[in-house]
């Protein structure tokens, strides 16, 4: 069995996000997790996770095509994906922010692709 595609640390601080952004409260936060195809080009660099019901994650999609984009997907969904190699997808385990969401979309579209 592979490990969760969050951790419940990273579960706690992508709902705290999200109730932030539902409440409205003007945010840019750092992302929480990426998540990435071993054996593609795919990276999810997510920030926040909709507390109505805990499963649809908002960041940034790169699907290794070169048009990097800010949008929300399913952590469900997320798990039910594999690349050609039938490899899932998988936490970076050492991934930590360093720079706000807008910024790391800003240069994933400079770059063609998430960088970090």
């Amino acid at each position: 069995m592979s490990a969760p595609l969050i951790t419940e640390e990273q579960r706690a601080a992508l709902l705290e996000n999200g109730r932030r952004a539902a409440a409205g409260e003007p945010d840019d936060p750092l992302p929480v997790v990426r998540l990435f195809t071993p054996d593609a080009h795919a990276i999810w660099l997510l920030a926040s996770l909709d507390p109505a019901d805990g499963d649809t994650a908002f960041g940034i999609m790169d699907v290794g095509i070169g048009m990097p984009e800010v949008g929300r997907i399913k952590l469900s969904d997320l798990a039910s994906i594999v690349g050609p190699n039938k490899q899932p997808v998988t936490r970076d385990l050492y991934f930590q922010a360093v720079r706000p969401l807008s910024e790391y979309l800003r240069l994933a579209q400079e770059n063609g692709s998430i960088v970090d």
